[in-house]
C-alpha cells in the first residue's frame, strides 16, 4: 500500500474518531516526526571479487528511521474514558523513509506499532498487537539510541535489539503503573504455529526506576526460532529457508548483518541486560550492559551454510553521557565494545565511538550532526575475518568504517 493512499485512510478516518469523541468522551491524536539526513560513509561494500570484500565511500539521503535521530513517522493514538479510571487506548505508528516515500519496516502500513488495550490508573494495562518488547521499554532509554544517537548508534548490527529494530507480533503485554518510581512489564507473543504452542513464541519480562536523577532498567527476553519470531516478522520476512537475520553476500551483492548473520540456524535467541544514568544539572551520564546468546545452533529454524552447532554469546558494555549548553544546543558522547564468541573458534570484537550535537531552532524542529567510527578484529559470525557493520548501513570491507549524519528533524 502506498504513503499516499495510507494518508488518505487515515484522513477519512480522522473524523469519526473526532465525532466520536465529541459523544463519548474519547480524543483521537495524529503526530509524526519527518527527519532525512545526509549520510557519508567511509567505506560500503560493493561485493567480492577473487574471494576478497571490495569497497567504497558513499554519500546518500536518507531517512533517519535507518540511520541517525529518531527517523520519520505518523501515528494515530486514540483514548476513551470507561469510567471509575479505566480508559481504551490504541496507537497505530506508521514508518515512512521521507527520502523517498517508501513504507518503513518492510512494507507494512503501521510497521512501528499497532496495538490495542485497557488500561487502568490502578492495575495497569493491557495491550494486543504489533509492539516493543519490556527490554526495550525499560533498557532502550538508557542508551546513545533513544537519548540522542539514532540507529547508527546502536551496538554492531544491533545484536541486542536495544536499536529498536524488532517489534513483536501477535503480542500480549501487560504494563503496572508507577510505584514510588518503580513499574514493571510482561509480554508474551504467540507463534501460532498449528500443533507447536511454543514454536516461534517470544516472552520478555523487565522492570524499572524513574527518578528525579537516577533511571534503572532491567530485561529479559527469550525468542523461539528467532530467525523467523524476531526477525522475519515483518512483510518482507521469509520463513525458515531464509535467513531473515543478514546475510553471506555474492560477487555482486554486499553482506548484511555480518555480526550475526551466520546463526540463524539458532533454536533460541535470549537477551538479558541492565542499565542506569544519571542526570546531575545539565549532565547525563549512564552505562548499559547486555549479554545475548543464540543458543541451540543447527536446528531447522533458519539456514546454517557454515553447519555450525552449539551457540554463540555477545556481551557489550556502553558508557554514554550527554551534556546541554543553554536551551538550544546538546552534545553527545559514547562508547561501546562488544565481544563475540561462537562455534568453531570464532570469535571476534568491535569497538565504536558516538559523538554528536544537536541544535534546537524551536521546540519542534532540530538540526543534528552524528557521527560514529567502529573497528572490528577477530572472526566474525560469516567464519571470515571480522568487518566492521555500523548499524543500518551497509557493512565495510575491511575492519574499520566511519559514519557521519547531518540532518534535520521536525515534530508535529
Amino acid at each position: 500500500m502506498s504513503i499516499e493512499r495510507a494518508v488518505r485512510i487515515v484522513a477519512a478516518a480522522l473524523p469519526l474518531g473526532w465525532a466520536c469523541g465529541a459523544c463519548a468522551q474519547s480524543s483521537v491524536t495524529l503526530y509524526g516526526i519527518v527527519n532525512p539526513d545526509v549520510v557519508f560513509v567511509s567505506n560500503a561494500q560493493t561485493g567480492r571479487a577473487a574471494g576478497a570484500l571490495h569497497g567504497d565511500r558513499q554519500i546518500s539521503l536518507q531517512d533517519a528511521t535507518t540511520s541517525a535521530y529518531v527517523g520519520s513517522r505518523f501515528g494515530i493514538r486514540g483514548r476513551e474514558d470507561l469510567g471509575a479510571g479505566t480508559f481504551a487506548v490504541f496507537t497505530l505508528e506508521n514508518g515512512f523513509s521521507v527520502a523517498n516515500g517508501s513504507l518503513g519496516q518492510g512494507g507494512a502500513l503501521f510497521g512501528r506499532q499497532a496495538f490495542i488495550g485497557v488500561s487502568n490508573e490502578r492495575f495497569g494495562s493491557v495491550m494486543l498487537g504489533r509492539q516493543y518488547s519490556p527490554v526495550i521499554d525499560f533498557l532502550a532509554p538508557l542508551t546513545t539510541v533513544s537519548q540522542w544517537g539514532g540507529f547508527i548508534t546502536a551496538h554492531p548490527d544491533d545484536i541486542d535489539d536495544l536499536g529498536l529494530t524488532v517489534r513483536q507480533n501477535n503480542a500480549v503485554k501487560f504494563s503496572t503503573p508507577v510505584w514510588h518510581g518503580w513499574s514493571a512489564g510482561a509480554m508474551y507473543a504467540l507463534g501460532g504455529v498449528p500443533g507447536h504452542v511454543g514454536r516461534n513464541q517470544v516472552m520478555s519480562a523487565g522492570v524499572g526506576y524513574a527518578g528525579s536523577s537516577l533511571r534503572i532498567g532491567v530485561g529479559y527476553l527469550s525468542a523461539s526460532a528467532p530467525n523467523v519470531s524476531m526477525w522475519g516478522g515483518q512483510p518482507n520476512g521469509g520463513g525458515s529457508a531464509a535467513n531473515n537475520i543478514g546475510s553471506f553476500g555474492s560477487a555482486t551483492v554486499p553482506e548484511r548483518n555480518p555480526v550475526m548473520a551466520g546463526y540463524a540456524s539458532a533454536s533460541r535467541e535470549q537477551t538479558v541486560g541492565a542499565g542506569a544514568s544519571y542526570a546531575l544539572g545539565n549532565a547525563t551520564i549512564g552505562a548499559v550492559y547486555t549479554n545475548t546468546r543464540f543458543v541451540g545452533l543447527g536446528s531447522d529454524a533458519g539456514p546454517n551454510p557454515r553447519g555450525y552447532a552449539g551457540s554463540a554469546s555477545f556481551n557489550t558494555v556502553e558508557l554514554n553521557g550527554s551534556y546541554r549548553i543553554g536551551a538550544a544546543v546538546s552534545l553527545g558522547a559514547s562508547y561501546s565494545y562488544t565481544l563475540a564468541r561462537g562455534p568453531d573458534a570464532i570469535g571476534a570484537h568491535y569497538h565504536q565511538v558516538n559523538a554528536g550535537v544537536h541544535y534546537a531552532l524551536s521546540k519542534r524542529t532540530d538540526v543534528y550532526m552524528i557521527a560514529v567510527y567502529q573497528r572490528a578484529a577477530g572472526t566474525d559470525s560469516l567464519g571470515q575475518p571480522a568487518v566492521a557493520s555500523i548499524n543500518g548501513m551497509t557493512p565495510s570491507a575491511s575492519r574499520q568504517q566511519f559514519v557521519d549524519a547531518v540532518g534535520i528533524a521536525h515534530r508535529f
